[in-house]
């Protein structure tokens, strides 16, 4: 299993960016795919999850402002992100489970600062 995120970077309060997570070595389409993130300091927690209907859930501080995507045929999961605020700086993790084991991805920084 390999999941590649990318998309991070800094950007000014009320920006946006759009990260991804590329994904291999498993059954995408029918997995439930997840973000977390983990600023300095503080504990890594769920941001965003979405399953293999589509169905999603989201953390109460990001929702109306994050969205989770996936594309099954690209292998790809996505967030979009808006209005960021500078609470929102981390480094963000895609992860999902296989065969009873958690996979994280590499993670992306996030920098939301004027």
């Amino acid at each position: 299993v390999q999941l590649q995120a990318s998309g991070g970077g800094l950007v000014q309060p009320g920006g946006s960016l759009r990260l991804s997570c590329k994904a291999s070595g498993f059954n995408f389409s029918i997995n439930t795919m997840r973000w977390h993130r983990q600023a300095p300091g503080k504990q890594r927690e769920q941001v965003a999850a979405i399953t293999r209907s589509g169905s999603t859930n989201y953390l109460d501080s990001v929702k109306g402002r994050f969205t989770i995507s996936r594309d099954n045929v690209r292998r790809t999961l996505y967030l979009h992100m808006n209005s960021l605020e500078p609470e929102d700086t981390a480094v963000y993790y895609c992860n999902t489970d296989f065969r009873a084991s958690t996979f994280w991805g590499q993670g992306t920084q996030v920098t939301v600062s004027s």
